[in-house]
């Protein structure tokens, strides 16, 4: 499923085209992804115009002239790509060979500014919603998220506070949506391993009894912030199905340090170490267990 950097990576692309751009038709192929899609959905999206594109977690968040917010989730295998124009053969990197995705374009945005924006989803996991911009905060997907790892305001305090008592492991806490939004089972294996941090440690021992930051704390929160960036500029990680809006696939996978490399020397230097796997809450974690303590 796509993480924090991958949808990230989505935004940036789709933003230059539907900031400000009308959405002349909408193209409802199915009635369901995931979840049915909002009644009369095409009809309350054409005519009004995007606004602003932001991102909240791992959700997509079109701001509408409507007053409503259009939320969009990728799932596990959705993506967007855009075309210019009406030329099907698109501007150079922007044409993508349209015969073997038809059958899983569910929603295709006509704008007014030519363009056309395809969210593409073999395995329908993705959704879209309507929420009144007013309602959003409360809305059952958002009201539970822990703040964004790259807010201003997130740090070392604010991440001690967040696993302040928390008895699970460090690698439990990093994943659970209501401590940080946004990352998933790549970035915390990665920023763990920045931050020398055992994924095993207990979440409790970065802060102090009274929630105050300890130095791991700070040091997690710095490594947090600077994985994410660099997965970002590398247009995210594609190890399935993660495209980015001009088709291309994102290069931060030749960029980890201990995901998916188990049995490989570690990158640290002077660490003699082994990047081993084991297995927590179902899911794999890669470390070092010589660096990260």
């Amino acid at each position: 499923m796509p993480e924090l950097p991958e949808v990230e990576t989505v935004r940036r692309g789709l933003q230059p085209v539907m900031e400000g751009a009308r959405f002349v038709r909408v193209e409802q192929r199915r009635p369901d992804l995931r979840f049915p899609f909002p009644q009369n959905f095409n009809k309350r999206l054409e005519g009004q115009t995007v606004e602003g594109l932001g991102r909240r977690a791992k959700y997509l968040l079109a701001d509408l002239s409507s007053g409503e917010v259009l939320l969009m989730h990728l799932g596990m295998s959705g993506s967007f790509r855009v075309l210019h124009g009406s030329d099907e053969r698109g501007p150079g990197k922007f044409h993508h060979a349209r015969g073997k995705l038809s059958a899983h374009d569910h929603v295709v945005f006509h704008l007014s500014n030519g363009a056309i924006v395809t969210f593409n989803d073999p395995r329908r996991f993705g959704f879209m919603k309507l929420v009144r911009r007013e309602e959003l905060n409360q809305h059952p997907m958002m009201a539970a998220l822990g703040p964004e790892p790259l807010g201003n305001a997130f740090d070392g305090a604010m991440l001690a506070q967040a696993c302040a008592g928390k008895k699970t492991s460090l690698k439990a806490a990093l994943s659970d949506q209501k401590v940080v939004a946004g990352l998933g089972n790549i970035y915390v294996c990665e920023a763990l391993h920045r931050a020398h941090l055992s994924p095993k440690r207990i979440a409790s021992t970065i802060a102090t009894r009274t929630g105050k930051p300890l130095a791991r704390a700070d040091a997690l929160a710095d490594a947090i912030k600077a994985v994410l960036n660099d997965a970002i500029r590398a247009g995210g990680s594609s190890l399935r199905d993660h495209r980015r809006t001009d088709g291309e696939l994102g290069d931060f996978q030749h960029n980890f340090r201990v995901y998916d490399r188990a049995g490989t020397k570690c990158v640290t230097p002077k660490c003699n170490g082994t990047i081993r796997r084991i297995v927590q809450g179902t899911r794999s974690t890669f470390f070092c267990p010589v660096c990260q303590k």
